[in-house]
């Protein structure tokens, strides 16, 4: 199954100019645990799906939110000539297919 199958929401945004941030939010305790305990979400994964260095990327589980948050540095400054997505709001898309072990 694939991480969408599990996760009531999974978003992207910029947090400033110089960074994009991932939300993802499940709606029961059974999602959030299996996907926790899967281990298929962590930086090193992360960093491959979105191509920069795992020192990059900043992760945590939010146990009482049942939620996960990534951070890494934009790759492009946040309305640069090249940004094709102003808001950032486009970029959780690779994480939809990411598999759940």
């Amino acid at each position: 199954m694939h991480l969408s199958d599990y996760a009531a929401l999974i978003r992207s945004k910029n947090a400033g100019p110089f960074v994009l941030t991932f939300d993802i939010l499940f709606s029961d305790d059974a999602s959030y645990e299996r996907v926790k305990f899967s281990g298929a979400l962590n930086a090193e994964m992360f960093a491959c799906l979105y191509k920069t260095d795992p020192a990059n990327v900043r992760f945590f589980a939010c146990d009482k939110a049942r939620a996960f948050k990534f951070s890494i540095p934009h790759p492009t400054k946040q309305a640069a000539l090249g940004c094709a997505d102003l808001h950032g709001g486009q970029q959780f898309i690779p994480l939809l297919d990411v598999e759940i072990p």
